[in-house]
């Protein structure tokens, strides 16, 4: 859109100062003058087309020096945001992967320390029952 803009601008500037010179050549014709006060007014007008001419160029010279250093200050300013929010977002990556990977091996010690519990308890039963066995065949044995 911003090119259309320029186009569009661009074509006015142009548009304007052909319809200047046609106009105040048409005029200049039209006026009842000498050749020589005519020729005389057509290099006047000549001048002045070339000095509007030469001061819309350094006008649009100015403009777009500033536009270019517009355009770089906030190119940098967003790469530079850019740069620090990726960071930023990767240190939250690094952070959350951190925490997640604690709170899984925390979890997963504890699911162990559970089973070996569980484990200790069933050999303790099965010893329990081995004694308790071995008791009554001594007592069948006695008895």
């Amino acid at each position: 859109m911003a090119e259309n803009n320029n186009i569009n601008t661009k074509d006015f500037i142009i548009g304007t100062l052909i319809g200047s010179m046609v106009g105040a050549a048409a005029a200049l014709l039209l006026a009842p003058k000498s050749g020589k006060e005519l020729r005389s007014d057509i290099n006047e007008g000549a001048g002045q087309v070339k000095e509007r001419a030469s001061e819309w160029k350094d006008t649009a010279q100015e403009k777009s020096a500033g536009w270019k250093d517009k355009a770089y200050t906030t190119s940098a300013e967003l790469r530079q945001k850019a740069m620090d929010t990726t960071s930023q977002l990767s240190k939250s990556a690094s952070t959350k992967t951190k925490e997640m990977t604690s709170s899984v091996k925390t979890k997963l010690n504890k699911k162990k320390s559970k089973e070996e519990q569980a484990q200790q308890a069933a050999e303790d039963v099965a010893d329990a029952i081995q004694e308790a066995t071995e008791e009554l065949e001594a007592a069948k044995r006695q008895g």
